[in-house]
């Protein structure tokens, strides 16, 4: 199992990078089987999951909001999951593509829980960002 640094409080970045580059992997699988489906809404979900692939990646200040978007993709993810429960056809594809889905919530979890203190320590990050970004906006006004 990784272990933190004391230093930085983040898994080290070999661990980090694995675990990255499997929520991406993930997010990227559904998003290709979301766009060989077809259709508008497909299309849509699958434009919804390339661009939490994108935003999984993007370094420098962006990076800073990467809390925010793992919250996204978490709940994205969820309920696409229970929109297919509720109302999706029942295919070989689509079993698979549930299983991927199922796989990305774990490692969005798990990467929430490592990297952000857990559900906790994410709304701690996220009240902090707010903070800074209502800070920002009164300090022009």
């Amino acid at each position: 199992m990784a272990t933190r640094t004391a230093s930085t409080n983040t898994l080290p970045s070999m661990g980090v990078f694995l675990l990255r580059a499997g929520v991406v992997t993930l997010t990227l699988a559904t998003a290709w089987i979301h766009a060989s489906l077809g259709g508008l809404l497909f299309l849509m979900n699958a434009a919804g999951y390339a661009t939490f692939a994108i935003g999984m990646l993007v370094p420098g200040l962006l990076g800073q909001l990467r809390p925010l978007v793992r919250l996204g993709l978490l709940g994205f993810t969820l309920v696409t999951i229970g929109a297919w429960v509720a109302f999706g056809a029942r295919f070989e594809l689509a079993y698979i593509d549930k299983g991927i889905e199922v796989l990305l919530v774990a490692l969005v979890a798990l990467e929430i829980q490592l990297l952000d203190g857990g559900p906790i320590g994410l709304a701690r990050r996220i009240r902090a960002l707010l903070g800074e970004a209502a800070s920002a906006v009164t300090s022009r006004i």
